[in-house]
C-alpha cells in the first residue's frame, strides 16, 4: 500500500523551546491514524507542519503527487452579527451551490443549507466544517479535533460518520484528539505524542502501553472493537504491525 505522506525525524521549535523531536510517521491510503497527547504535546503543531503552514527546523516530508487535502479546523470564529448562511459559508470555498448541497448530504444534514451560521449547534457546526473540507474531494482529510464542543452522544454520532466517509471514499484521515477511548472505534492506528512519540500502534495495543499510562493513567476503555488490523484504499482487511513501548517522556 502507498504511503500518501512520510514523515521522518522531524524537529520543531521556538525561542529555544522543543515542540516537536525525531517524530516520524507514515499515513497510507485509506487509513484512518489518530494523533493522541496531553495539552502542548505537539499535535497541532505537527498538523501544521504536515498541511505546510509551518516550516520545521530540521527533517523530511514527502508527500504522493498533488495530494489533495480537506482540512478541519478546531473551531469556526464568525462574527455573530455577521449574517451568513451555511450556503453563503460553502460557497466561500467552492461557489458550485450542487457541491455544497452534496457536501451537506455527504454528513447528514441537507436541511441546514439556508440556517445562520451562527445559529448552529457545536455538533451541526462540526458537521458543516466537516462538509467544507469534504468540497476539496480530499484524498487525505486532517481533523484537528473534530468533535470539539460536541456532547458524548454527538461525538459518538461524528466518530460514525467519519468512518463512513472513509469507507465511502477511501480517503486517508490525520485526526487529532485528546481522549483515545472515545476514538479507538473509529481509528486504525494512533501515535501517541508528548513532543516525541511515546508509542504507536492499533488503540487496544496503545491503551495498555506503558508509555501510554503514564501520560494518561490506566482508565476503561469506554468504546472497543477487535481491531488487529488495517484497511486497504477501499476497505479490505490487510496485515498490519505494530509497534509500542518507545522511550518514556520523563
Amino acid at each position: 500500500m502507498s504511503n500518501l505522506v512520510s514523515v521522518r525525524n522531524l524537529y520543531l521549535g521556538f525561542a529555544g523551546r522543543t515542540v516537536l523531536e525525531d517524530v516520524s510517521l507514515d499515513l497510507e491510503a485509506g487509513q484512518i491514524l489518530t494523533l493522541i497527547g496531553p495539552n502542548g504535546a505537539g499535535k497541532t503543531s505537527l498538523v501544521r507542519v504536515i498541511l505546510g503552514l509551518q516550516k520545521p527546523g530540521s527533517g523530511t516530508l514527502r508527500f504522493s503527487h498533488r495530494l489533495r487535502v480537506g482540512y478541519m479546523p478546531q473551531k469556526l470564529h464568525i462574527d455573530a452579527t455577521l449574517p451568513l448562511s451555511v450556503a453563503g459559508f460553502l460557497a466561500l470555498a467552492d461557489r458550485n451551490p450542487q457541491r455544497g448541497r452534496d457536501a451537506l448530504e455527504r454528513v447528514e444534514i441537507p436541511h441546514l443549507l439556508h440556517q445562520p451560521v451562527t445559529s448552529l449547534s457545536g455538533g451541526e457546526t462540526q458537521r458543516v466544517l466537516l462538509a467544507r473540507a469534504l468540497l476539496r474531494q480530499p484524498e487525505l482529510l486532517v481533523l484537528d479535533e473534530p468533535v470539539q464542543g460536541v456532547d458524548i452522544t454527538g461525538q459518538e454520532a461524528l466518530y460514525r460518520l467519519i468512518t463512513r466517509i472513509r469507507n465511502e471514499t477511501g480517503c486517508a484521515i490525520l485526526m487529532v484528539s485528546h481522549d483515545l477511548h472515545l476514538v479507538m472505534a473509529a481509528t486504525d492506528r494512533v501515535i501517541c505524542l508528548n513532543r516525541h512519540v511515546c508509542c504507536q500502534g492499533t488503540p487496544e495495543i496503545v491503551s495498555v502501553d506503558p508509555a501510554y499510562t503514564e501520560l494518561f493513567g490506566v482508565r476503561t476503555a469506554l468504546y472497543t472493537h477487535h481491531h488487529d488490523h488495517e484497511h486497504s484504499l477501499h476497505g479490505k482487511v490487510t496485515s498490519g504491525s505494530d509497534t509500542c513501548g518507545g522511550h518514556h517522556h520523563g
